[in-house]
């Protein structure tokens, strides 16, 4: 009896090994304490910060400041509990969100509670991913042939995700660490870009900072949207895990030292990225700013360019594939990965050409599906923003859609 016990105890640390070895997040333990910096960098500064002037024009200036710092200080302390949750049970790693749901709430519920919170958070961001993709190249197209023939952003956006059928079947994050670090280093470009144009361009004649809608409701509604934008922004937690788990730990050096040095290598950067972008880009525009501020930007054209460049390159190294093998007990096979992963592109893409919305998408994912794993370890903070940031948001998206034809 013992002895079955025993070979059945050994299969099973096998069959875990196996899905550790296959997985891409643990396939490769030897990360160093800088990856965690660009992995970092890149899994926040994207999409969300291009939406910040606008969040500031729905804000103002007073509130906008606060929430922005607010933001900074909150992420980066339930980012540090995070780091430091990672190895709190001697001898066990959790090196998924998931797994750290199942030691707080248990075996199944954990899961219940966790993993659809994570579908939403990774098909979103996905989703938003694709229709920023689409539309810089879009916005490339345009800025460098005015006169050309006007094409669909439905067409730019179906570019944008046929690269992902390809780089989603990389083995794991290490394999695609010269992409990651590309990807932050565009990132820190064309938000520097952002900010340096407008000061280029400096403030508008007629910009004005009072409120954007003209009715107290209406405020309201968009103060809520803003929230749900600055907490897209900010957020990235939800491959923290994932990213402490590509580094080696022993009991005399654990991987919480390098990973917590890694990530305040990435929050200086965010505020590097984050602050200028946010306060110039009002400031250049006011009221008026578009909700991706390198739309509202037109000179110089070459610039502009470069800036909508580099952010297809950054949204391209920060598109995560999400896999359940281990959580639903698949047994792991390169027809299995191959399989989920196309079809997970495919969804994304077909979702993001569906409905192109940047600004309600940005802010109806930030709430409902951010605020849960960015800020919910500060729990008033992260009930009201998942409360509030979708009512904004959908609002929003209803007032876009009503004069909006299907893939046009």
């Amino acid at each position: 009896m013992g002895s079955n016990k025993r070979r059945g105890s050994e299969s099973n640390n096998n069959n875990t090994k196996n899905v550790d070895d296959w997985l891409p997040i643990t396939s490769n333990r030897t990360a160093k304490w800088y990856y965690s910096t660009f992995h970092n960098v890149t899994a926040m500064v994207g999409a969300g910060v291009l939406s910040l002037p606008y969040a500031m024009s729905q804000m103002g200036w007073y509130w906008g400041g606060v929430v922005l710092l607010t933001s900074w200080v909150v992420t980066l302390y339930t980012l540090w509990q995070m780091v430091e949750m990672h190895e709190m049970v001697p001898g066990k790693r959790f090196d998924r969100y998931h797994e750290l749901g199942q030691e707080a709430f248990g075996e199944k519920l954990g899961l219940w509670i966790v993993v659809p919170q994570q579908l939403a958070v990774e098909i979103g961001v996905n989703i938003l991913f694709m229709v920023t993709g689409g539309q810089s190249l879009k916005k490339i197209y345009d800025t460098a042939c005015p006169t050309c023939r006007p094409l669909r952003t439905t067409y730019f956006i179906m570019m944008f995700g046929t690269v992902h059928f390809f780089l989603s079947h990389c083995p794991n994050f290490n394999s695609i660490s010269f992409v990651s670090f590309l990807a932050a280093v565009t990132s820190l470009s064309y938000s520097t870009i952002g900010w340096g144009a407008s000061v280029h361009k400096g403030i508008s004649p007629d910009a004005e900072y009072g409120p954007r809608a003209s009715t107290q409701i209406g405020r309201m509604f968009n103060g809520f949207q803003a929230l749900g934008e600055v907490a897209f922004a900010y957020a990235g937690h939800n491959v923290v895990l994932e990213i402490q788990a590509t580094m080696p730990s022993t009991p005399e050096k654990p991987c919480k030292k390098p990973m917590w040095k890694g990530v305040i290598g990435a929050y200086i950067i965010v505020a590097i990225c984050y602050f200028p972008v946010a306060f110039i880009g009002y400031a250049a525009f006011g009221n008026t700013v578009e909700d991706n501020i390198l739309i509202s930007l037109e000179k110089p054209a070459w610039l502009i360019i470069m800036a909508n460049a580099f952010v297809v390159i950054h949204v391209i190294g920060s598109y995560q594939n999400l896999t359940l093998s281990k959580g639903l007990k698949f047994a792991p096979s390169t027809m299995l990965r191959a399989t989920v992963r196309t079809v997970y592109v495919a969804l994304t893409l077909f979702l993001g050409m569906t409905f192109p919305f940047f600004g309600g998408l940005l802010s109806f994912f930030g709430g409902f599906a951010f605020a849960p794993t960015t800020y919910f370890i500060c729990i008033f903070i992260g009930v009201l923003l998942m409360v509030l940031a979708p009512i904004g948001a959908l609002r929003h998206l209803i007032l876009q859609g009503k004069d909006y034809k299907f893939y046009s």
